[in-house]
């Protein structure tokens, strides 16, 4: 049974070599002998560090706008999304224990020099339009909490350099439970704008339902598409697949079986997190915007001024906010640990960790800035919307890799996933394909 484990004789070219994120690899130890609970504790926490792309800033003006125009149609569209999610980074996780490989390793291994080079530049697009999403979404945040102006918020998003590198420093635990405590406080402010909206919970089971009329109204499919667009995104998988091996679990069949059964489980139970909380916000909006006249609404901006006045409490737009704030600096902790993921699997180069994340904070930054110092507060709502594109863009370039591999038996041995998973996994590759080459056309024909 032992030699069925994938070894490069067996599809991969090269050797396993270094490992991903080495100063965290396999640092956190897994109780030998324990029960279910225990050994699903000792595995949680990579989900929800991958659970935060999903419930960023990128995705809260489609999530508005959905929820102002339509009401409860499209949280059917918010549910599919999310379970494309669970299932694309289940593979993620099934291709990082079982190969000792993170994603970015594995295209270096699979594929020619140049078209790793290709792979990596579009890779580092894409996390630098995500990281500049969640730059201003936190600016913009700071700006409405403490009328701190968007460029000064802007440089001071910078800081997470430093909070990364204290806390992994600490133990890569720190890091969990940093952002764990960021998504409860997210889900916390959610709930009472729930509480508060009081939304009618008939509609909203109905809106779970898909509805035809998604597909005969252009605005509301591409509203549709866009939700889609922005949920699943491409450096989730790379990060996915590297941060799973901080486990330090054996290198026996057995193990890497339950280390695979425990991830997935892990990153399934976090990214319903994510659809609670796009879901809430599209909730929040069909409840307080649409049918009171102010259908339009799709800036996060316009929302936190008339979410107090709607509500008639004033706390509503505070935690609004607060939660914003939350979303976005949640994702740049993860960003910054994406870019070190990528650098080092697809050109093997490494730098300090400061250096990387300074580089990766600057290639935000500076964009944002421009933007910001020139056009204000409209020219970063436009900024968002860019961004959300270039990651259209890049998506593709990671589902059908991780696809591919992980259903190779030649490269993957016994934990090739299985025909089923195959059946599944396809045609969502494809269908996010087809759907985000539509949005591009839709956004460039205007």
């Amino acid at each position: 049974m032992a030699s069925e484990i994938p070894t490069p004789s067996r599809g991969w070219r090269l050797p396993a070599g270094s490992v991903s994120l080495p100063e965290v690899h396999g640092s956190i130890a897994i109780p030998t002998g324990a029960g279910f609970w225990r050994k699903l504790f000792a595995f949680a926490g990579p989900g929800y560090l991958v659970a935060v792309g999903y419930m960023d800033p990128g995705n809260w003006a489609t999530d508005l706008a959905g929820g102002a125009q339509y009401g409860y149609a499209l949280l059917s569209v918010i549910m599919i999304s999310n379970l494309m999610a669970i299932l694309l980074q289940a593979l993620a996780a099934r291709l990082g224990i079982a190969s000792g490989r993170d994603l970015a390793q594995a295209c270096r291994d699979s594929y020619s020099r140049p078209t790793t080079i290709v792979l990596w530049v579009l890779c580092e697009i894409a996390i630098a339009a995500c990281d500049l999403a969640e730059v201003i979404g936190a600016a913009i945040a700071l700006n409405l909490l403490f009328g701190l102006p968007l460029v000064w918020g802007v440089c001071l998003t910078a800081l997470d350099v430093l909070i990364v590198l204290f806390l992994q420093h600490r133990g890569f635990r720190y890091v969990e439970a940093l952002v764990i405590g960021l998504i409860c406080l997210i889900a916390g402010s959610f709930a009472f704008e729930l509480w508060s909206a009081r939304p009618d919970y008939v509609a909203v089971a109905a809106g779970l339902v898909p509805q035809a009329r998604i597909f005969s109204d252009r605005n509301m499919l591409y509203i549709a598409i866009s939700i889609l667009g922005a949920t699943v995104m491409p450096h989730n998988l790379y990060l996915h697949s590297s941060i799973v091996q901080t486990r330090k679990y054996l290198d026996d069949v057995a193990s890497k079986t339950e280390a695979i059964r425990f991830a997935t489980i892990d990153s399934s139970v976090a990214l319903m997190s994510a659809l609670f909380i796009n879901g809430a916000i599209l909730v929040m909006a069909a409840a307080v915007f649409h049918g009171s006249g102010h259908e339009s609404v799709a800036d996060i901006g316009d929302a936190y001024q008339l979410l107090s006045p709607l509500l008639g409490t004033k706390g509503a737009s505070v935690l609004f906010a607060v939660a914003l704030l939350c979303s976005g600096q949640n994702a740049t902790l993860t960003g910054t640990l994406a870019g070190q993921i990528v650098m080092e699997g697809f050109i093997n180069l490494r730098l300090r960790p400061w250096l990387r994340r300074l580089i990766t904070r600057l290639i935000a930054i500076v964009p944002a800035v421009i933007v910001v110092s020139l056009y204000g507060e409209r020219g970063s709502g436009q900024l968002l919307i860019l961004s959300q594109v270039v990651l259209s863009l890049q998506l593709s370039f990671a589902v059908f890799p991780l696809v591919m591999f992980t259903g190779d038996r030649h490269k993957m041995g016994i934990f090739a996933s299985p025909l089923w998973l195959q059946a599944l996994a396809w045609p969502v590759a494809i269908a996010i394909a087809l759907l985000n080459a539509y949005l591009l056309w839709q956004t460039f024909a205007g």
